[in-house]
Formats: C-alpha cells, sequence, structure tokens
C-alpha cells in the first residue's frame, strides 16, 4: 500500500508543477514533460524518504538532481531550454510546512519574548529554518548541478537514449 501512496504523491506533485508550468506561461508543447518531470521528481524524493528512511534534505536533493539530469535530455528532444522543464517540476518539493512552521515560532518568540519556555520554542524555530534553508539549497544545486556539466557542449551533441 505504501507503493500506492508514493505513486498518488507523484501523482499530485506532476499536477503542481503543471500549475506552476501554466502560471509562468510556457509553451504548450512541453507541459505533458513538465508533468512527467514533476511526477518523476516526486516519486523519487517520496521514496527516498518513506521507503529508504532518507533525511528530507538529501530526498529532496535526489529528486531535484533526477529532474535536472532528464530535463537536459528532455529539452534536446522538444527543442525547449532545460529550465522550462526543471523549474516548474522542483517548485512543488519547495518546503512550505517547515517554513509555516519557523514563521509560527519567529511570531510565538516576538509576542512573548521574556516568558519561560521560550527555549524550546526558539529551538524549534531554528531546526525548522536551517530544514528550509537546507532543502532549498539542495533543490537548487540538484537542478543546477546537471545543466552546469552539461553546458560545455551544446545539448543537440548530447547521446542520451531515453
Amino acid at each position: 500500500m505504501e507503493i500506492l501512496q508514493i505513486i498518488e504523491k507523484g501523482f499530485w506533485s506532476g499536477v503542481a508543477a503543471l500549475g506552476f508550468a501554466v502560471l509562468f506561461n510556457v509553451p504548450v508543447r512541453t507541459l505533458f514533460a513538465i508533468w512527467l518531470l514533476g511526477a518523476v521528481g516526486g516519486i523519487m524524493k517520496f521514496l527516498s524518504f518513506d521507503i529508504l528512511g532518507l533525511n528530507i534534505i538529501l530526498a529532496s536533493f535526489i529528486g531535484a538532481s533526477v529532474i535536472g539530469i532528464i530535463s537536459v535530455p528532455v529539452s534536446h528532444k522538444i527543442h525547449s531550454p532545460p529550465l522550462i522543464f526543471s523549474i516548474p517540476a522542483v517548485i512543488p518539493m519547495v518546503p512550505g510546512a517547515f517554513f509555516y512552521r519557523m514563521m509560527l515560532g519567529l511570531m510565538e518568540i516576538s509576542i512573548h519574548p521574556g516568558e519561560t519556555g521560550m527555549g524550546e520554542v526558539l529551538a524549534e524555530t531554528v531546526q525548522f529554518g536551517l530544514k528550509v534553508i537546507f532543502i532549498l539549497l539542495s533543490l537548487a544545486v540538484g537542478v543546477a548541478v546537471p545543466m552546469l556539466i552539461t553546458r560545455k557542449e551544446s545539448a543537440k551533441r548530447i547521446r542520451i537514449k531515453l
């Protein structure tokens, strides 16, 4: 049953990527590939996190790396820049819940600055803030590195079988 839940999460990650692609007004011919990249990246992230038990930061890096790697040959096949595929596909992996919890902690600290028990709230707030920062860094590096590696040559000369 866990595998079906991961596939469902991947499907909805693809739908979210599709929504961001429409929001960014990408060409219509790229929409299916963006949905597919979002779904595959989401499946890899949740598979790494739920099944393999990896850290959320490393799981996000793996998902973003898969999106970055696959976006290069897909961009050649569909004749669009790789960023058109990778950016909308990786946006659903942005850690909104951790950022929300961090902001709640900051508001709690600012409302009750001198009360007892604020040390625990401060520790949780810093923990959520660091998770947000490191997840965002892992997403950026995971998407950017495959494109930087393949930048030496034109994407048309890269031969990767799909």
